[in-house]
């Protein structure tokens, strides 16, 4: 990666960050290149992660709160990478986020980059940490990640963002669900969108509701997240990271609500680095990454010692039931030593 370009980044030259954003997602050696140049420059960057059931207009509540951020007295760089789901057949995504956001395109302080999730759980694309560290050095100091939207195992988002925020819609049973263990754990702000539907202010009842009883999410532990397994606790009653979600309304098809979020966004990141929380979740966001890298290049490097020969037999053999899953996985694993004896 040219020494050139990065610096081009580095001054805010948004043709130099698409074309690196582009090598990163391929997972080119240039953009692994690019990654390693820009690391020392990353680490200063707002991460917000939005999530919620399909539906609950997550890209058009994205879209009126990088707009509103931008009007802060700092006039704040916001980044934007949207995740959309990967179709199982055809491999292609739609990456129609774009189109929902066309009033941002104008704004130059404002960056927007739609990203496949190819067959990644959990809500995000494996790439999408590595995007946010090329907008961290780039010197965007909000970067909103919305999520793709897939359901209750949709958590990843809590390892990689600071301020999480869990949009639920009124109508659509998730404050029945969100009873169980599920995103509404993961919430360090709630937001009731559409609140001008039937039925929005039982939802923020009903969430209310879950926070008082205990139900507060994830507690912070040494930098890492865990269920709450306390006894039931007044809402007013701080959890200990001293932050409570606050639950909100908003109308982000008109902006109703989004100053309010806008705020509590801000206040949470301040809490954040003002509790020492903010380098407890940036250590647990890098264990997080490391771990992922090293299952990543050890399969690579595994899948390098494997003949395609001997992988096919291997699994020929597990149809038709003569060796079981756990026994291929020790002959496999256990190929490359014996060659080698």
């Amino acid at each position: 990666m040219p020494a050139e370009q990065i610096s081009e980044l580095r001054k805010g030259n948004r043709l130099a960050l698409s074309r690196i954003l582009s090598q990163i997602e391929a997972g080119t050696a240039k953009g692994d290149q690019a990654l390693e140049a820009l690391f020392p420059y990353t680490g200063q960057a707002h991460k917000i992660g939005i999530t919620g059931p399909p539906g609950s207009g997550k890209s058009t509540l994205v879209n009126a709160l990088a707009r509103q951020l931008r009007t802060l007295e700092s006039h704040p760089k916001v980044a934007i990478i949207a995740v959309d789901p990967t179709s199982p057949f055809t491999g292609g995504a739609i990456l129609g986020d774009r189109v929902r956001m066309q009033d941002l395109q104008g704004d130059k302080g404002i960056f927007i980059r739609s990203m496949a999730s190819r067959g990644a759980l959990g809500g995000l694309a494996s790439q999408t940490e590595m995007l946010s560290q090329a907008f961290d050095a780039a010197g965007y100091d909000y970067i909103i990640i919305e999520t793709v939207g897939a359901g209750q195992s949709e958590v990843d988002i809590v390892n990689l963002a600071h301020t999480t925020i869990v949009v639920d819609v009124p109508g659509m049973g998730d404050d029945i669900q969100s009873i169980k263990a599920g995103i509404l754990e993961i919430a360090d702000i709630l937001v009731v969108n559409k609140a001008d539907h039937l039925g929005a202010d039982q939802s923020v009842k009903h969430l209310q509701t879950m926070i008082a009883m205990g139900y507060r999410g994830l507690r912070y532990a040494g930098g890492k997240h865990r269920l709450s397994e306390s006894m039931p606790q007044k809402q007013d009653e701080p959890e200990p990271s001293g932050w409570i979600p606050p639950v909100l309304k908003t109308i982000a098809f008109d902006g109703t609500g989004v100053d309010k979020l806008a705020e509590e966004v801000v206040k949470h990141g301040k809490h954040l680095k003002e509790t020492g929380l903010w380098a407890e979740k940036a250590e647990s966001a890098i264990t997080e990454t490391l771990r992922k890298l090293m299952i990543s290049t050890l399969y690579k490097q595994w899948r390098q010692t494997i003949p395609e020969e001997e992988l096919e037999n291997i699994v020929n053999q597990v149809l038709e039931r003569t060796l079981h899953p756990h026994q291929a996985i020790q002959q496999l694993l256990s190929y490359n030593k014996n060659t080698t004896q």
